[in-house]
């Protein structure tokens, strides 16, 4: 009995704390309980918010062409290797090069190969301002693949992490206005950092995706991923077959 008193007085303690607690200071365990709808309605608030600036940015990214302005566009160049590169060097020739620039090229950090055709290809195009000029206009830097060529999916998990938190010190080094990648996996982390970058308001880049001549059938890992979670502005396919596969591609035709 008197164990059943010393609970019950607890319980009345208990309970009229709780009261006291809302009448006179407004807070404690009661006003815990008495608030968590109102957090509830913010979170709420919040995403729905976010999710409306997704789908905003989504919109915005499919006129990529009105939101270049009419002067020079600091440009962010992704080689990948072997093919890839000698595409984009292909490409990269036939740019308005005054248009693009400054010029700042990435590639993997165990691509040497690339970083050299891509110093070659900057050397060629120097004027005879001299060396000099050429430094003004173009940087070389290097980035954590997100998956080497052969490495599974699940151990590419990692790799991918770690390549997203060396994209992101980059980007917001570099913070380009327009980036040019054509399928290796070293794009997809800086192109999702530039993405929420547009999200959040501190940077808008148009990304421009060109699908490699030797995907005839279907889009490569990194163009799917870019397609189907609307990253890229613009994909580029040289295929018509590509392009009825999806819609929301451009079908340019064959660009080597």
């Amino acid at each position: 009995m008197q164990l059943w008193s010393f609970f019950s007085g607890m319980r009345y303690f208990w309970s009229g704390s709780c009261v006291h607690l809302i009448m006179e200071k407004g807070n404690g365990c009661c006003f815990s309980i008495m608030t968590m709808p109102n957090l509830i309605v913010v979170l709420i608030a919040i995403i729905v918010i976010f999710v409306i600036r997704i789908l905003f940015v989504i919109h915005q990214s499919r006129k990529p062409l009105h939101n270049l302005p009419p002067k020079a566009v600091s440009t962010l160049i992704v080689l990948g290797s072997g093919g890839h590169t000698a595409e984009m060097i292909n490409l990269i020739r036939v740019l308005q090069m005054e248009r693009f620039t400054p010029r700042v090229y990435v590639v993997a950090s165990t691509d040497n190969m690339s970083l050299q055709k891509a110093q070659v290809l900057e050397a060629s195009m120097v004027d005879q301002a001299g060396p000099d000029k050429l430094k003004e206009k173009a940087q070389f830097m290097q980035i954590y693949r997100s998956r080497e060529v052969g490495q599974s999916y699940l151990t590419s998990i990692w790799t991918t992490l770690v390549a997203l938190v060396h994209a992101l010190l980059l980007m917001i080094k570099i913070r380009p206005q327009v980036i040019l990648c054509n399928g290796p996996g070293t794009c997809f982390p800086l192109c999702v950092i530039a993405f929420v970058f547009k999200v959040l308001g501190i940077r808008w880049s148009s990304i421009f995706y060109v699908e490699s001549i030797a995907r005839v059938k279907r889009l490569s890992l990194s163009g799917l991923l870019l397609y189907k979670l609307h990253i890229a502005d613009l994909i580029f396919v040289q295929w018509p077959h590509l392009q009825k596969k999806y819609p929301r591609t451009l079908y340019v035709g064959c660009l080597m």
